[in-house]
């Protein structure tokens, strides 16, 4: 066990997977914390956490008493920024689950809190770890691809009403957002990294065509230019027929061509370079992943690598500023959406609530955006 206190807030869907990290990284599991109690029983039992894990309704409260070394924020998505900044207010690191924030404003709190107390922050984009993803890394930064043209993340999904009714917090503006912001926006965060960070322009377009019971979109698509001269394409749904079909993520330069695909990223099926370095059978064999469920196997590395990052006092691998990069390009496809144009970047401020009672479904008119 290491030395390091945790507790988690939230005891939602994702959950599991930060407590089935925490376990196998060795983390002192002291608290855990959810306004209902029959979910933080049933968490308590899963895991056989014991006599020695302390209930709590009140996170403040829990701050204040178990003065945890690292948190993990598990809520619902409009919460995160509020509970972290307390968080940092009581001295803890931190694991966010994504999107960080819902606004700007919030997201740079967090990171210039953090910075000014010396805490860690990392948003959790667990899929950077697939080792497929780390694959594709490796060959960007050898710069193999020679000049990046254009890169695509398709994300071809099904959330059905259930979904929705399971937690009603999910597809509205004030906590959450749509199919781009919640099911999307690990794909996206690839996109961005792979591609060169630095966007210059985007134009969006999001609409609602089978989820009448939610405020926010079900489709989303996007153009993306990179700084670089490189381009990217989205295409995030939650309407697919019958369930999940894939998420993919391409990137395309002057001198190679990657596809990696699967449920979530994980199995490479396209390793195509000039300079014949590799393999191509051979990568994707070495490479291939099948996790049992979308949220793949990158909870356990992520937790890994901040633990090493508190303890050798280093940033994450995937910082709160990634987080924020993500946070951003999701808001600027809204904003494009809503504003029938292009969004220049950087943006400084915007917020999902500001496309409250803004989105009118395209397929009512055949016209776009009342």
């Amino acid at each position: 066990m290491t030395n390091l206190r945790f507790a988690i807030i939230g005891c939602g869907r994702i959950s599991p997977n930060h407590l089935a990290a925490a376990i196998q990284n060795k983390l002192d599991i002291v608290a855990i914390c959810d306004l209902d109690e029959k979910k933080m029983e049933q968490t308590i039992s899963t895991f056989d956490l014991g006599v020695a894990v302390t209930k709590y309704t009140d996170y403040r409260q829990m701050l204040a008493i178990e003065k945890p070394d690292l948190v993990a924020i598990c809520t619902e998505s409009g919460k995160h920024g509020q509970i972290a900044l307390d968080c940092i207010d009581s001295g803890s690191h931190l694991i966010i689950e994504k999107p960080i924030a819902l606004s700007l404003e919030e997201a740079d709190q967090i990171i210039e809190r953090a910075e000014a107390k010396n805490l860690k922050v990392s948003a959790c984009h667990q899929n950077r770890f697939n080792k497929s993803v780390q694959k594709l890394r490796e060959a960007v930064e050898a710069g193999r691809f020679g000049r990046l043209l254009h890169g695509t993340a398709h994300i071809r999904w099904n959330r059905g009403e259930d979904y929705y009714i399971q937690a009603p917090w999910r597809g509205t503006w004030q906590q959450d957002g749509g199919a781009l912001m919640n099911q999307c926006i690990h794909n996206i965060d690839l996109l961005r990294w792979m591609m060169g960070d630095d966007i210059v322009e985007v134009v969006g377009m999001t609409d609602n065509l089978k989820h009448p019971f939610i405020e926010a979109e079900d489709l989303g698509i996007a153009l993306v230019r990179f700084a670089n001269g490189s381009y990217g394409v989205i295409e995030g749904t939650t309407n697919i027929y019958p369930q999940n079909f894939e998420e993919t993520l391409y990137v395309f330069g002057d001198q190679g061509t990657v596809k990696i695909g699967g449920k979530s990223v994980n199995i490479i099926e396209e390793w195509l370079f000039a300079d014949q370095l590799d393999d191509s059978q051979e990568v994707k064999a070495k490479y291939l992943e099948n996790p049992p469920t979308v949220y793949g196997f990158g909870h356990t590395p992520l937790y890994a690598d901040v633990i090493e990052a508190i303890e050798q006092d280093r940033e994450p691998y995937v910082t709160a500023e990634d987080g924020r990069r993500a946070l951003e390009l999701v808001l600027a496809i809204y904003k494009s959406a809503a504003e029938k144009k292009s969004v220049q970047l950087p943006l400084e401020k915007a917020s999902t609530l500001d496309f409250i009672n803004l989105f009118h479904r395209v397929s009512e008119s055949g016209q776009g955006y009342d």
